[in-house]
Parts: C-alpha cells; sequence; structure tokens
C-alpha cells in the first residue's frame, strides 16, 4: 500500500498557474505509474494526466492537454502537477493516486491508493 499526501491546492484567478504535490510513502514508488484525477461538485472523479515510474510515458486528458504537466522526481518520492492557464471548469478537488501496477492509463479501476485530495478553485 502507498500513502499519498497532496498539497498546492488553493484560490487563484483564471490565466493563473498553481502547482500541486503529491508526497508518496510505503511501497517502492519508482516502479508504478501515478496520476492525477479531478472531481468536480457533483461530477465523477475524471482522469487528468499519468506518468511511468521512470518518467518517460506520460497521458493527459484532452481538456488539459498543452495546459497542464505531471512530473515526479522518485529520489523525493514526489510527483507534481504544474497546472497553467487555468480556466474556470478546471475547478475541483485534485487527487494523486498511484497505480497497481507498472502500466496505468486513465481508469480508476487502475489506481489503487488515492490521496485525500486538494482544493483546486479557479474563478473568473
Amino acid at each position: 500500500q502507498v500513502q499519498l499526501v497532496e498539497s498546492g491546492g488553493g484560490l487563484v484567478q483564471a490565466g493563473g498557474s498553481l502547482r500541486l504535490s503529491c508526497a508518496a510513502s510505503g511501497r517502492t514508488f519508482s516502479r508504478n505509474h501515478m496520476g492525477w484525477f479531478r472531481q468536480a461538485p457533483g461530477k465523477e472523479r475524471r482522469f487528468v494526466a499519468t506518468m511511468s515510474g521512470s518518467g518517460g510515458r506520460t497521458l493527459y486528458a484532452d481538456s488539459v492537454k498543452g495546459r497542464f504537466t505531471i512530473s515526479r522526481d522518485n529520489a523525493k518520492n514526489t510527483v507534481y502537477l504544474q497546472m497553467n492557464s487555468l480556466k474556470p471548469e478546471d475547478t475541483a478537488v485534485y487527487y494523486c493516486a498511484a497505480a497497481r501496477g507498472v502500466v496505468a492509463g486513465s481508469l480508476r479501476s487502475e489506481y489503487d491508493d488515492w490521496g485525500q485530495g486538494t482544493q483546486v478553485t479557479v474563478c473568473a
């Protein structure tokens, strides 16, 4: 099992930037895909981005492609989500997730450890 703690959320104006961090502890971090999901009020939790253990493979939701960047520092057991050009529709609770395997994509079922989430609010 992996324990995940997100930080870096907050209130930002449209067009602004935020950087989320997710600190992991527990089982080996560097082998597994790590992902970010988000959940807006009244909506289901949706995929945002994922990165392989080595960092060589990334996948993004179309809605964030070109604006968000996922990265990781395996020495620090931390994964990041740099969010630029934020829009009001990016408002959500953002969750960090650890995949159960070394390969993962955009499905929630591929991830078995989740953080508590961090709120991101983008005002117009």
